[in-house]
């Protein structure tokens, strides 16, 4: 294969979201509640070559732009992801992916004994004490949730 040529035809209007870590990409699908029924035609491409990472998985979208909650999202999974936004075959916007310094109602704590993981009505709330690799404290119970756990909550 020539080294110019691409191996996914470009998208008209979108989203591409790159530098995902390397298997990493269908967690990104899950996260965007992407599956066997979406309506929008999607590319994945799993385990590409990389000049800065080695190697990393990169997820085309049709016809939809993300939403912030979902940006935020993903920042836990690929914290070093960049999002593009397509417009007429153009990048149009290109932003890395930053974690905000607190993240609430996005995952679990780690802790079963917090009290976001009881019958008390409270919504998970968390300090990012480290964004790469990422580490969170639960602003609760104090409990440390490391990186590997925020992507098996999303890979459950």
């Amino acid at each position: 294969m020539d080294k110019e040529e691409l191996r996914v035809s470009k998208i008209e209007a979108g989203t591409v979201i790159d530098h995902i870590p390397p298997g990493r990409a269908l967690t990104v699908l899950e996260i965007l509640g992407i599956d066997q029924e979406t309506s929008e035609t999607v590319s994945v491409l799993m385990n590409v070559p990389s000049g800065r990472y080695g190697e990393k998985d990169i997820v085309k979208i049709e016809g939809r732009e993300l939403r912030e909650d979902e940006v935020n999202k993903i920042g836990l999974v690929a914290p070093n992801a960049t999002i593009n936004v397509i417009e007429d075959y153009k990048v149009v916007e290109k932003r890395v992916v930053e974690l905000p310094d607190v993240i609430e109602g996005v995952v679990d704590c780690s802790n079963p004994a917090c009290i976001t993981n009881t019958s008390e009505p409270a919504t998970p709330k968390f300090w990012v004490v480290n964004k790469n690799p990422i580490r969170l404290r639960c602003s609760y119970c104090e409990r440390i949730t490391e990186e590997e756990a925020l992507f098996k909550q999303f890979s459950e």
